[in-house]
């Protein structure tokens, strides 16, 4: 199959309605010209944390949410987008249950990621972790084997609690590549289409080295999976947060990618009123990528935009999207923190509550999105313009909530009806439906207060103008008919 050019939904399976079944009945009721790209239902297995990335299988769908056949009916009307966790599955998966109770004698053990299998006697060095780009304060758990009481340390990347969540994969073992083999071959049963890699960067494990994206081993696991894949008529996108420069050497080995840079150039274009550093950029980044603005982590900054910002005009726009009620998630590891110290990975916060809630202002950012070559996807908060949720942060004492508020069906009416929402569903079916966006783009000569980007195909083309200083915008495009046609947006 090929990833169709039109726009997709990221939303949690209980994020519209409460399960996946009054989602499918609310994509068929409001969204079914909406979403022609697709629709990414984020985690929906059984997991033991992190709202789905801890998942204990991906061979059952978590009964609260629904079942294979919910996602099954969703896909018959929609390309499904899923996650596979490559790097890591749940401590309460049974694979993990099973080394815990009999260690080394498990027929799971060799899934997992003894530290013996780096280090001499499973003690690690001090001086390797520091080279490692942590996501938390050391990268092993240390478990107590219930049949014979010996202690077993285990590579765990992520994970808040300790010991982690989250165990690690060994992707170099035949077993790991059978499961993975398993859970793709499942999908495909399920009708799902295309695949996220999520934490991929983290498999390609070297002492000595960051333990990230680390080549050419990353290359070895990703052109194994990808071949498989294949056979299974399954596209795959890899997400890797990182240097630009990674993702641009995943596009060259032919992989679509995430654009994790255009959401931060996108917001400092609208609050600088300044369209210099976008321009350049989208006159140079790779063409196959995913875009977005929001999503359920944040909006990226480090490390997927060192080399690219000024520190200092970076922090200035940290502040003003903190004083609009955002939070940050900071960087842990100090080799990968700036000399002054700026840290901060991720910008926590609704875009259209880091706009003021500005409709115009939100729908220029929209058309920049949707203007950029790629698919575009749209968070469910982000479509039903929603803002920053304080009471689901205090509920859960997790951060990232504040962009994770789950919408009933009344509260979804409501949202329906607001004009900004129209207005973007207007401009939603216009970048679905009008085909010059399948051909030639252009980035046109601006003013430093203007964006001008344009498409072209035979006979049709469309010109997007944004005047800055307004956030108002226009299309100009040729009608069916061969007419000259304006669009405010």
């Amino acid at each position: 199959m090929a990833v169709k050019n039109q726009v997709q939904l990221i939303t949690y399976p209980d994020s519209m309605g409460g399960d996946l079944k009054t989602l499918k009945n609310v994509l068929s009721t409001y969204f079914l010209d909406i979403f022609k790209g697709g629709v990414h239902i984020l985690p929906p297995f059984p997991s033991s944390g992190d709202r789905g990335f801890a998942p204990l299988t991906y061979l059952e769908i978590e009964p609260t949410f629904g079942t294979w056949a919910d996602i099954r009916e969703i896909g018959e009307d929609f390309d499904v987008l899923v996650d596979m966790m490559v790097n890591h599955i749940s401590r309460q998966s049974e694979y993990f249950q099973d080394f815990l109770k009999k260690g080394r004698q498990s027929e799971y053990a060799d899934l997992f990621i003894t530290l013996d299998k780096y280090w001499k006697d499973g003690e690690p060095l001090q001086e390797d972790i520091d080279k490692m780009f942590l996501r938390r304060e050391r990268p092993y758990s240390t478990f107590t084997i219930q049949d014979n009481g010996e202690e077993e340390k285990v590579w765990t990347t992520f994970g808040k609690t300790d010991p982690s969540e989250q165990i690690d994969l060994d992707t170099k073992s035949p077993k790991v590549k059978q499961l993975l083999t398993d859970f793709l071959q499942n999908f495909k049963e399920q009708n799902v289409k295309i695949v996220r890699l999520d934490a991929v960067g983290y498999v390609s494990k070297k002492l000595g080295t960051s333990c990230f994206f680390v080549e050419p081993e990353i290359y070895e696991f990703l052109d194994w999976v990808n071949d498989l894949a294949d056979t299974l008529d399954i596209e795959l996108l890899p997400e890797v947060h990182s240097h630009y420069s990674i993702q641009y050497k995943l596009a060259e080995h032919g992989f679509w990618i995430y654009d994790f840079i255009l959401p931060y150039r996108i917001l400092d274009t609208i609050l600088n009123k300044s369209s210099a550093d976008l321009l350049h950029y989208l006159k140079i980044r790779p063409h196959k990528q995913f875009t977005m603005l929001d999503c359920h982590d944040g909006i990226p900054v480090k490390p997927d935009l060192d080399d690219l910002i000024n520190v200092d005009e970076a922090k200035k726009l940290v502040d003003v999207c903190v004083e609009r009620g955002s939070s940050l998630s900071l960087i842990l590891s100090d080799d990968h923190k700036d000399v002054d110290g700026f840290d901060v990975h991720q910008i926590r916060g609704s875009y259209y509550s880091i706009l003021n809630c500005n409709d115009d202002a939100y729908l220029a950012a929209r058309a920049i999105q949707f203007f950029a070559p790629g698919v575009p996807q749209v968070y469910y908060v982000g479509l039903l313009a929603g803002e920053n949720d304080e009471e689901r942060v205090k509920l859960t004492g997790e951060g990232r909530e504040i962009n994770r508020h789950n919408f009933s069906l009344d509260e979804i009416e409501a949202s329906l009806k607001k004009g900004v929402v129209q207005r973007l569903l207007s401009l939603i079916r216009f970048r679905n439906e009008y085909d010059a966006f399948n051909g030639e783009f252009s980035v046109l000569e601006s003013e430093n207060d203007e964006v001008r980007l344009s498409w072209k195909k035979e006979d049709l083309h469309c010109t997007l103008f944004i005047n800055l200083k307004t956030s108002k915008s226009v299309i100009d495009y040729v009608d069916e008919d061969g007419n000259a046609a304006q669009y405010w947006i």
